[in-house]
């Protein structure tokens, strides 16, 4: 086929030319040879779970986000529900969260009986809405679990002063935040508890894994205990001392990290700084970008926040652009640009649906946002053409799209 100025403008799924030749995924992991050999190490050494490399870890982890205790977890839906059980959710309890969250944040109140209750979220950021919240409080709540959306902090002062009134604790799920500022701390040392995720898409990963901050000593107490099937001591600490003997204080799960991926962890963990400006750069070109199409909104970030961008989601203008997110979706997807959606709205699953009645027409602003939202590749490990391309795909299959009107 001859390359021509009108192949490569007409889009891929009318039979043009992609802007790449290879998918480009939204979300991917970097692993280099001082991770693998670091794994390898705690491969051949004595302990490939509850040993020395989690202890290691969760205190590189407290020290890096301003946090007095963190407790590593098997995945951040583990993570999540040890928050959710340690915040005292039990049934007839509720919890309020955002309906514009992976499943992961809603399902946790519900593996402790309590029913999850949503409440809207604000139109530039997509995070809980503090004044939303607070219409949804009543004498059953116990929690509040606000969502770091995109890796931009939820507004966390109105909404610990909310707490604090209604004497509640705050779970803020910083799963896509971990680096993150809010007005000068670290996300991690602002809430009761914080919650973080290491699966392979987020700024550092372990494979699999998750991390609960707090200064409670108490919190962190319970969070030891839950992870380890509510036993009180742990078998590092019971060889340490010659004994035997152990005692289950509560009802438990068995969700610890190992040694193995704490090794992994504490590798990644050294190159978060950098991973948190190669975002932060990316970030920097789409917006200028993106500030030069219309029909294309740009995320909001807030003069006293500095965002930690897990990804980047725009949102379409669909009375100038004249086009739906679906068919957006399928053009950049075909021009190799592995665009994602985050999130379905969690009251749409047909659990939810079912199990609570939701018809839509709810949460007006998160399903506004939905019908809008696609995410754009962002990771560490993209190159400037990488990024380039993604730019050209967007201004690609918009054009078309304003051109088709």
């Amino acid at each position: 086929m001859t390359v021509t100025p009108a192949s490569r403008d007409l889009l891929a799924i009318r039979g043009g030319l992609p802007v790449r030749k290879t998918l480009l995924p939204y979300g991917h992991q970097s692993i280099d040879e001082a991770d693998i050999q670091a794994v390898v190490a705690t491969l051949r050494s004595d302990w490939l779970t509850t040993g020395p490399r989690i202890a290691e870890f969760e205190e590189a982890f407290a020290a890096r986000t301003g946090a007095r205790h963190a407790v590593s977890f098997s995945s951040g839906t583990a993570a999540l529900h040890a928050a959710a059980f340690t915040a005292g959710l039990k049934a007839g309890g509720e919890a309020i969260t955002s309906p514009l969250t992976f499943v992961a944040t809603a399902n946790c109140v519900l593996y402790q009986q309590a029913v999850p209750v949503f409440a809207d979220v604000s139109p530039d950021t997509l995070n809980l809405d503090p004044e939303q919240a607070a219409a949804h409080i009543t004498p059953r709540t116990r929690a509040i679990l606000p969502v770091d959306y995109a890796g931009h902090p939820a507004d966390l002062t109105p909404i610990l002063d909310l707490a604090e009134r209604h004497g509640l604790v705050v779970i803020e799920d910083a799963s896509h935040a971990l680096g993150a500022e809010y007005k000068g701390r670290q996300v991690g040392s602002v809430a009761h508890m914080t919650v973080f995720s290491f699966h392979p898409v987020k700024h550092i990963t372990t494979g699999e894994g998750g991390m609960v901050t707090t200064d409670n000593p108490k919190f962190a107490e319970t969070l030891r205990r839950f992870r380890n099937h509510g036993i009180s001591s742990e078998a590092r600490q019971r060889q340490s001392a010659g004994q035997w003997h152990y005692e289950m204080v509560l009802l438990g799960f068995n969700y610890r990290l190992t040694d193995i991926a704490c090794a992994l962890g504490i590798q990644q963990l050294k190159k978060l700084e950098a991973n948190l400006w190669r975002r932060r750069q990316i970030a920097a070109r789409y917006t200028a970008a993106f500030r030069e199409i219309p029909e294309v909104v740009a995320p909001a970030v807030r003069h006293d926040v500095n965002p930690a961008w897990h990804f980047y989601p725009i949102r379409l203008d669909r009375v100038q652009l004249k086009a739906d997110r679906g068919q957006v979706f399928t053009a950049l997807r075909a021009e190799n640009i592995g665009v994602n959606v985050h999130y379905i709205p969690v009251h749409h699953h047909p659990y939810y649906r079912e199990r609570f009645g939701n018809r839509g027409g709810e949460f007006p602003v998160a399903e506004d946002a939905y019908e809008r939202l696609i995410s754009l590749p962002m990771f560490h490990g993209m190159s400037d053409q990488d990024v380039e391309d993604v730019i050209r795909a967007v201004e690609k299959v918009v054009s078309h799209f304003r051109d088709a009107v």
